[in-house]
């Protein structure tokens, strides 16, 4: 008997909804409790999604609100002195103010390990 197994799952959602969501968190239209349960959603309906297709390994761990690379900075309170600095853990408006920087403090740098949008084959 096969077994299939995949490496990861789209986390947008089908219809952009978590796309969506960031986007009406950061203008203050949806606040963080609501932000949480549309990725709480995705999750669930993503999970169902691949069980129903009968994917026996179904990963874990690999959606993000915005980055995995920054998920992981949050997971072991590695933020700069500029947001506070190191912390048991890092709340959702630090970790966007991380990302996307606020009027008071620049972002982190963003690196391109792979070059994706050069259009070089």
């Amino acid at each position: 008997m096969a077994i299939a197994g995949n490496l990861g799952f789209p986390r947008i959602g089908g219809r952009r909804e978590l796309k969506w969501a960031v986007e009406h968190y950061w203008k203050g239209e949806l606040g963080e409790e609501e932000l949480q349960e549309v990725a709480r959603q995705l999750r669930r309906h993503h999970w169902e999604l691949q069980r129903d297709a009968g994917i026996g390994h179904i990963p874990v761990g690999d959606f993000s609100l915005y980055d995995h690379v920054l998920d992981t900075a949050a997971m072991v309170g590695a933020a700069p002195k500029r947001f506070g600095g190191r912390r048991s853990s890092i709340d959702l408006p630090t970790y966007f103010a991380m990302a996307r920087g606020t009027q008071e403090v620049v972002p982190l740098d963003m690196t391109k390990w792979f070059d994706s949008n050069s259009g070089t084959r």
